[in-house]
Formats: structure tokens, C-alpha cells, sequence
């Protein structure tokens, strides 16, 4: 009985078998092949080649990509047709708070990679094995309306989507029994109907769990995938041209593959774009590159044609947007990082000067300029590494799994990913891992900064503030070492003991005042610098502004920044001040000490839920 066709298999084959090694022997096996199962398997063996030949530095990407997704449509069209299909289905959890704009194109690259993989099949219309939950936390009425558009949008695209909405939310924690939700209210919430709104994203996805209960059909075959609304089922690349966006990683097929295979309970992903922490821990090295930026315009001419483009790819390395990577076991990088004009067409440097200033405001909701994050095939998707960080905005969990609940949401802390991958890590050692297929993260959409929510960052006309997410970086630092400490001496599947977790405590926030004291200072010597290399060493940019609105424009901006940088990390920043307020601390210390000591029996009240 001949096998069923398998045009854009043999296409493949035909195509790129001379360059690339292997191809031609699963060519010949391919014309030997009469049994179904036998066919299917081969395209498992395809892919990887594509994807290694795909990813290297001599690649034309673009074909290779669409052959690639071709061979898994025609994989699933023959799983279809086999008509036996023991996969996972997958829920996947979206918390959502005033994000329209991050919300679409999260559901949208959800959408592309449905369509462009077609995981499971979409016979009926819709996609069945993927449904997608979109779990509200909006306070602005509108921006719950526009997310209700979305869901009703992207459902007519063939998107199983629903909208999991603080009523419904609200209605389903109170049918837990009285008892179990109060041992449960630091882990959901205990606000109350008419202010059920702004919960956070730790509780807002932790009641998610409650829909993703209520929707299991097939506990042993389902996965529960959770993202963030501002990170997308695609990848960056660097280019030529700089910066591309690709729908290239087939998420849900990997995924099925390391559940099936091994014994991992839970499975977390990276992020590769804006970097996937707060500006509080971010503002020393963007300064040394904006810094790098304007000494390197001033030897420049403002009228003649920009410069700043074809400049060398640059692949900062792991945490390089992180003003103490060192913390976290990462190498220093180089002292400054180039910046890449996004200008296109002719313009000279007066024009990049004024695009870079209106960009400037952006760092304040978390996007780093200069030191983006860029994918890596490296050894591949499938090769797993232990765990010790959990990426809130991309890990997935079986049923079982879902016991592992990321804890202390009530706290408010920065940090809340990697102080549960500790917990989790010492619990369940290597069934807690890592894969190589991170999401894209964008902090600000094409709309700006001002069009969507940012806990901790407040704005008005003539500032930015963030002050409550600098707080909650450094409490949250304090949380997540203090928690990394404790767990090298502790039981975590035991109740922490108060004498332990109070040195721990104490010792972790001696080393961290000292190294926010160098921080901080480091960041005001910085800023006075750059004030003076902008508006007091006599550079063209001035001159120039006095008959160029554009550059005036941009200047005040600049001004405008640095007043920011003064405003949220000088002398007089609010959160600094909390920082080194003994009282302060020592308020959110009991705080801290008695969410540990208070761990494990919420843990245990959590785990009766499965």
C-alpha cells in the first residue's frame, strides 16, 4: 500500500538536500516508506536539520522558514489522517490588566502560530486542542470592553478564546469553601466584589488555575501554559536592517514532545527582546550608553547623512541589562553597548539625534535601548537544563504541576519568578527545567508608553515615577536571596523556622544596602556626567537648536530624562529614602519573615485543590 503523499516533504528534500547534510538519506528512506506512523516519524527527523540549517550565520532564512512550517502542516494533515493522536491539548492562561494594544498582539502571534503550525488541526473551524484563556484585572471599563472585542475577534479567526472576567472570577473563588479560602487568601485575593480589579498578576493568574480546573477535561493529557500580555509566541533576529520579528518556533509541538518524553512537571522558557526586569536595576549602564551616544555624536557633524546605521550585530550576553548581573552569577560585559538608529530613509544625525531623545521616556516603562535581548538556536528546542527561575510570562505545567504555584503575591515584590524557582527547584530538582524557546517581550507598543498599565509607574504631564516598583525591586531582591539562602539549609517541604529565615534576612539586606549604596551612587555620578556632556560642553546640538524646533524639542527631552533619572534614584527619591529608612525595612522584613514561615502551610492548603 503506497504511503500517503508528502509533496512538501519531498519539495524539501529536492530543494535543500545539497546543503544540507542528511537530507538525502531521509530522501531515500522516504521512497521507501509504505506505513503511515513511519512517514510521520520522518518528518520529526526533518525538522531538526531545517531548524540547525536555518539558524546558522550562512542561512537564507526566509525559505528555509516557509519549508519549515510547510512540513508541519503536512505532519498534522497526515496525523489527521492516521486518525490516532495521543498529544496534549493545551489551556493557556493570559492575565490581563488596561492592556488592549499588548493584548492583540499577544493573541495575534498565539493566532499566527495556530495557523502557520497548525498544532492539532482546525477541522471543526477552531483550533481543538488549543484554548485560550484571557483572565481579566482591568479597572478602566473601556479597556475591559476592548478586551472582550479581542476575544470576540480572534474567536471568529478560529481562536477557542474566552473571557475569564472579575465577576465569573469572583464567583468562583467564593465557591471554594469558607475555610479553604481563607488559608488561600495570600495566594488569590481577599478584595472584595466591588474592588475585584488590579488584584496583581500573581493572584490574577493564580485564580486563572481555578478556570483551568473547571475546563480540564482530560487531566492526564492536558498542559497549562501561562504568558504575559506583553510577550508573543514569536522570536527577534538580527538582520541587516536590523531588528526582524518571526513566527518561527512551533511552541505547542516542542512542548507536547519534552511532556511526552520526560518527566518534567514544570517547563519554563526565557525572553528575548525588552529585558524582563525594571528599570530600577537597569538605570547605571543605560546611562553609560546614552552617555556613549552623545560623545560619540559630538565628534560628528548634525547635517550630514546618519552614521548609526550597518553598525556591528551586537548580541549582548545573558543579564547584560542588569546593573548587578554579578548577583546572579553573570560574567561583566563590555563597558557600553552601540545605538541603532530605527530611522529609515535619508535623514542626517540631527534626525537620529531627536528620534533617540522621544525614546528616551521609554526606559522608564523597562525598554533598554541599547541592550536588547536577541534569540540563539544554540543546541536546539528540545535539549532541557535544570531550572532555577520561573519566567511568569512563559512556563508551562501539567496537571500535576500546577501545584507549583508561584507564592507571595500579596507582597507585591519584584523578583516573584526567580524566588519560586528557587522553592520549586529544591522541591522537585531537574522535573523543574528550562528549553530554549523564549517568547518576545515588548514593554511598549507601537501606541507609546502612555496607552497602557505599568504597575509601579506612575506618569503626568511633566514626569515619571517610579518609585513603588524601585521599592519592590529592592524588597523583592531581599525576598528572592533571602528565599536562595534559606533553601541550601532548609527542608522546603517542611515549615521554615523563624530564627532561620530571620539571619538569612538579616545578612542578605546588609550585602544589598551596600550594593544599592554603590548603585545609587554610580547613577548620580553618571547623570551629573551626562548633563554636562549634553548642555554644558559647547556640542553643535546646541547651536543648532536655536533654529531647529525638532532639536529644541529633543533637548528638553533629554532635560526632561535626566530630571527623571534624578527624580527616581537621587538623593531625594522617595524609594531611596524608604531603602535606607530603618523603620522601612523593618516593616517589610516581618512582612517577608512571615510569608516563609507561612510557605509551606499555604502550599498545603494550595495542593488540596488538586
Amino acid at each position: 500500500m503506497p504511503a500517503p503523499a508528502s509533496p512538501c516533504l519531498q519539495d524539501c528534500i529536492a530543494r535543500h538536500a545539497a546543503a544540507i547534510p542528511g537530507l538525502a538519506e531521509l530522501g531515500k528512506r522516504l521512497a521507501a516508506t509504505h506505513d503511515a506512523d513511519a512517514l510521520i516519524d520522518l518528518y520529526e527527523q526533518c525538522t531538526p536539520l531545517l531548524e540547525q540549517a536555518m539558524w546558522s550565520a550562512e542561512a537564507d532564512f526566509h525559505p528555509l522558514l516557509a519549508s519549515y512550517q510547510a512540513l508541519f502542516r503536512e505532519q498534522e494533515a497526515l496525523i489527521r489522517q492516521r486518525g490516532k493522536d495521543d498529544r496534549h491539548h493545551f489551556i493557556l492562561g493570559i492575565p490581563v490588566a488596561d492592556r488592549p494594544p499588548h493584548l492583540r498582539a499577544c493573541l495575534e502571534s498565539i493566532y499566527q502560530v495556530c495557523m502557520l503550525f497548525d498544532y492539532g488541526g482546525h477541522a471543526s473551524g477552531m483550533w481543538d486542542r488549543i484554548q485560550v484563556v484571557v483572565s481579566e484585572d482591568s479597572r478602566d471599563e473601556a479597556n475591559i470592553r476592548r478586551h472582550i472585542e479581542l476575544v470576540e475577534e480572534y474567536r471568529r479567526k478560529g481562536l477557542q478564546v474566552i473571557h475569564f472576567g472579575l465577576a465569573e472570577q469572583y464567583e468562583l473563588l467564593h465557591a471554594l469553601p469558607p475555610s479553604t479560602r481563607e488559608r488561600l487568601g495570600k495566594l488569590l485575593t481577599t478584595q472584595p466584589r466591588e474592588k475585584f480589579s488590579l488584584k496583581g498578576q500573581a493572584a490574577n493568574r493564580n485564580l486563572s488555575y481555578l478556570k483551568f480546573l473547571q475546563l480540564t477535561e482530560d487531566r492526564c493529557n492536558t498542559l497549562y501554559y501561562l504568558v504575559d500580555s506583553d510577550q508573543s509566541l514569536c522570536v527577534n533576529r538580527q538582520t541587516a536592517s536590523g531588528e526582524e520579528t518571526v513566527v518561527a518556533l512551533n511552541y505547542f509541538h516542542a512542548i507536547d514532545r519534552i511532556f511526552r518524553t520526560t518527566d518534567t512537571l514544570m517547563l519554563t522558557g526565557k525572553m528575548v527582546g525588552d529585558p524582563p526586569v525594571s528599570p530600577a536595576v537597569m538605570a547605571a549602564n543605560f546611562l553609560d550608553d546614552v552617555s556613549a551616544f552623545f560623545s560619540r555624536m559630538a565628534a560628528l557633524r548634525g547635517d550630514e547623512a546618519c552614521t548609526f546605521h550597518g553598525l556591528p550585530p551586537q548580541k549582548p550576553g545573558d543579564a547584560a541589562y542588569h546593573d548587578m548581573a554579578k548577583l546572579f552569577g553573570f560574567d561583566n560585559q563590555p563597558a557600553t553597548f552601540p545605538y541603532a538608529c530605527r530611522l529609515t530613509g535619508k535623514h542626517d544625525h540631527g534626525a537620529c539625534l531627536a528620534d533617540f531623545a522621544q525614546r528616551l521616556d521609554a526606559f522608564f516603562f523597562g525598554e533598554h535601548l541599547t541592550r536588547k535581548t536577541w534569540f540563539g538556536y544554540g543546541h536546539g528546542f528540545a535539549e532541557l537544563s535544570p531550572a532555577r527561575t520561573v519566567y511568569p510570562g512563559n512556563y508551562i505545567v501539567n496537571y500535576t504541576g500546577l501545584k507549583y504555584v508561584i507564592p507571595f503575591g500579596h507582597l507585591r515584590l519584584r523578583m516573584s519568578g526567580p524566588t519560586a524557582g528557587r522553592l520549586i527547584a529544591a522541591e522537585i530538582g531537574h522535573r523543574f527545567a528550562s528549553f530554549n524557546m523564549p517568547n518576545l517581550h515588548r514593554r511598549t507598543t507601537e501606541a507609546g508608553p502612555g496607552d497602557d498599565f505599568r504597575p509601579g509607574v506612575e506618569v503626568d504631564e511633566a514626569s515619571v515615577d517610579v518609585s513603588d516598583e524601585f521599592e519592590r525591586q529592592f524588597f523583592g531582591d531581599l525576598m528572592l536571596f533571602s528565599t536562595e539562602a534559606l533553601v541550601r539549609q532548609a527542608d522546603v517541604t517542611r515549615a521554615f523556622a523563624r530564627d532561620a529565615i530571620e539571619a538569612v534576612v538579616g545578612e542578605k539586606e546588609a550585602e544589598l544596602l551596600t550594593l544599592y549604596q554603590q548603585k545609587h551612587d554610580a547613577i548620580v555620578e553618571r547623570n551629573r556626567q551626562l548633563g554636562e556632556l549634553v548642555f554644558d560642553a559647547g556640542h553643535w546640538w546646541l547651536q543648532a537648536s536655536a533654529h531647529s524646533p525638532g532639536l529644541a524639542q529633543a533637548l528638553r527631552r533629554v532635560r526632561a530624562f535626566i530630571d527623571n533619572i534624578e527624580r527616581n534614584f537621587g538623593e531625594h527619591a522617595l524609594a531611596w529614602r524608604q531603602i535606607q529608612s530603618a523603620e522601612h525595612r523593618a516593616q517589610r522584613k516581618r512582612q517577608i519573615v512571615e510569608a516563609l514561615m507561612n510557605y509551606r502551610a499555604e502550599r498545603d492548603a494550595w495542593d488540596s485543590l488538586f
